[in-house]
């Protein structure tokens, strides 16, 4: 292909696509910062972290996977340090 030929092809794409407004509207880091507010005033890490919504939010299997681990740990002792060195 010419260079003749690859100018056309970009001039014609240049037409037909829009170009792209890549700036934001507005500021966004006051509207987090606000949602962070809110979050913490409603309550502390610890209680949402161990409510029973956020315990019911996690699959049956991740328990399950959860206590195959434990297990595991409780028979093999062991290979804590290879659970360590995985983690």
């Amino acid at each position: 292909m010419s260079e003749q030929e690859q100018e056309k092809i970009a001039d014609l794409l240049k037409q037909s696509l829009p170009p792209v407004d890549t700036g934001l509207k507005r500021d966004l880091w006051p509207e987090m910062l606000r949602r962070f507010d809110e979050r913490s005033l409603q309550r502390h890490w610890m209680a949402a972290m161990f409510s029973g919504g956020a315990l019911a939010a996690v699959p049956w299997f991740d328990w399950a996977l959860l206590a195959l681990v434990v297990a595991g740990i409780c028979a093999f002792p062991s290979s804590i340090p290879i659970w360590l060195y995985n983690l």
